[in-house]
C-alpha cells in the first residue's frame, strides 16, 4: 500500500474541516489561519496524491508533512495555543517549496515513454 496516498486523502479531510471551521465558527486571526492553513493542506494533499501516482513518493512525503507542519501550526494558533507556534510554521513552507523543486527536477530528469 502506498501510504503516501492514505495520509493525502487524510490530509485532505483534515483540511476540509478545518476550512469549514474557519469559514463558519471562527472569528478574526482565528478564522483566517484555519483558512490559509486549510487552502495549503488542500492544495498538498492533491499535489501529493499526483506526485505519489507519478512514483514521485519523496515531494509527495514533503507535501504530506510539510502540509502538516505548515497548516498544523496555524490551526493550533487557531484554537488557542501560543502565538510562538508561528515560528514552526515556515518550516512546513520551507518543506513544501523543497517537494516542488524536487517534483520539478523528477520530471525534467525522466525519460518520457
Amino acid at each position: 500500500m502506498n501510504m503516501v496516498l492514505v495520509f493525502a486523502a487524510l490530509s485532505g479531510a483534515i483540511a476540509v474541516g478545518a476550512g469549514a471551521f474557519g469559514a463558519h465558527g471562527a472569528s478574526g486571526d482565528p478564522a483566517d489561519w484555519l483558512k490559509t492553513g486549510a487552502q495549503y493542506q488542500l492544495l498538498h494533499a492533491v499535489a501529493a496524491l499526483v506526485a505519489a501516482q507519478m512514483g514521485a513518493r519523496g515531494p509527495g512525503w514533503l507535501f504530506v508533512i510539510g502540509a502538516a507542519i505548515f497548516a498544523g501550526t496555524l490551526y493550533l494558533m487557531a484554537l488557542g495555543l501560543p502565538r510562538w507556534l508561528g515560528a514552526i510554521t515556515p518550516i512546513g513552507g520551507a518543506m513544501l517549496i523543497i517537494g516542488w523543486l524536487w517534483l520539478a527536477v523528477t520530471l525534467a530528469t525522466t525519460k518520457s515513454n
